[in-house]
């Protein structure tokens, strides 16, 4: 078991790694357009280096599962990571695309650790109780700071000392994460059964933990759908506020939603850390589907920034529920894998969103933002309509004898 110190580690562990891969898509980007001349280049580095979040999940987890020192897996996860982003900084402009696509997907495949794996360890050191809860809402905080500072931080040291430098603060933020992680007070588990083998079942097992969870596939299902708006969010911020007169401040309205999202958190963590998480869901997904409609139908920029700003808070709330339930309902041996996966499917329905936005746009932002809007509100019919199901397959024999097969 760990206390505060511990968590006050994990916090600072995982800040560092979310800082270092949020800044990267404005890092990579504006580095390919000044070095390269070429925005698009920057698009497929950057596709690379997402692309393997989803494919690389189930192998990241169970390997993080199967550890038997954890603090040392994780350290070296993170050590990779940040020697992917050193290379790019390096490599970009410097070398031919297809070798930087190779180094892009590379240090893509440590990503799932980041933005799901790193999340399994609270409940790892804390047992479960209002000190675990309170870890998950501090955690979500941490995911939404990150949202804010990393990207900032990317942009205003690419416009002060060069993208290629900006890219490489990015990696000593990854080099700080990966130094803090083995301090973590993380216990080691013992050596696997001799009969035991890290093979196809060990792959397939968190996919089967999370299928043969009611809680656990209703709220992948509802994050996902959810996730297809909100990847197109960015593109659609921008788009409203250049069709309101207001060209260039689309990033402000994204702003208010990652600062909302962060209030949100912060203050879930701090007055009601143990609210029940299926009640944390529903309210922040439909919250976050009526904030977004007020914001289609704003009148002015001041009254849709609020709308952006309290679409934040709700989906600050979402996150640290989906945090919570991941934690309490996934296997122990298989929650590194759970939350490995969950986070690479999240990751991958918002690239669906952005690429949707972009190829099937209605041509009205006000309409792009109202079907966003939308699909949270399915989202939260979806989420009620599995945990609602009969027939679940939550025994363990069942899941067990899933996974051997």
């Amino acid at each position: 078991m760990s206390g505060p110190r511990g968590t006050r580690l994990y916090l600072a562990t995982a800040f560092c790694a979310r800082t270092a891969e949020e800044g990267m898509a404005v890092g990579v980007v504006t580095l390919a357009a000044q070095r390269l001349d070429s925005a698009t280049q920057g698009a497929f580095i950057l596709a690379a280096w997402m692309a393997p979040h989803v494919l690389a999940a189930p192998a990241a987890g169970a390997l993080a599962a199967r550890a038997r020192r954890p603090r040392v897996f994780y350290a070296a996860a993170l050590a990779g990571f940040a020697g992917a982003i050193a290379a790019l900084s390096m490599s970009v402009g410097h070398l031919p695309l297809p070798a930087v696509l190779v180094i892009a997907a590379a240090g893509g495949c440590c990503g799932p650790v980041v933005s799901g794996g790193l999340s399994s360890l609270p409940a790892l050191m804390l047992g479960p109780g209002p000190e675990q809860d309170r870890a998950y809402a501090l955690d979500a905080s941490v995911h939404n700071a990150a949202g804010v500072v990393g990207p900032a931080a990317a942009g205003s040291a690419a416009a002060a000392v060069g993208s290629g430098a900006a890219v490489a603060a990015l990696a000593m933020a990854a080099v700080c994460a990966a130094a803090l992680a083995c301090a973590l007070p993380l216990p080691p588990r013992p050596a696997a059964r001799p009969d035991t083998s890290p093979g196809r079942g060990d792959l397939i097992a968190g996919l089967v933990a999370v299928w043969g969870s009611r809680e656990l596939r209703a709220i992948t299902a509802a994050t996902c759908l959810a996730f297809v708006g909100l990847g197109g969010l960015t593109t659609t911020a921008v788009l409203l506020a250049d069709s309101q007169g207001r060209p260039g401040t689309g990033g402000w309205l994204m702003t208010a939603f990652a600062t909302g999202a962060l209030v949100g958190s912060l203050a879930l963590a701090r007055l009601r850390p143990a609210a029940a998480p299926v009640r944390l869901a529903v309210t922040g997904l439909a919250g976050t589907g009526l904030a977004l409609a007020a914001a289609a139908l704003a009148p002015g920029p001041l009254t849709c920034a609020a709308a952006f700003a309290a679409a934040g808070v709700c989906d600050g709330l979402l996150l640290t529920a989906t945090l919570r339930l991941r934690a309490e309902h996934a296997p122990p041996n298989r929650r590194t894998q759970v939350f490995t996966i969950g986070a690479g499917l999240k990751i991958s329905a918002a690239a669906l969103g952005a690429a949707l936005v972009g190829w099937a746009g209605s041509g009205s932002a006000a309409r792009d933002l109202a079907a966003i809007a939308a699909l949270q509100m399915m989202a939260v019919v979806v989420y009620a309509g599995i945990r609602r199901r009969p027939g679940s397959l939550e025994e363990p024999v069942v899941i067990s004898e899933a996974v051997r097969r």
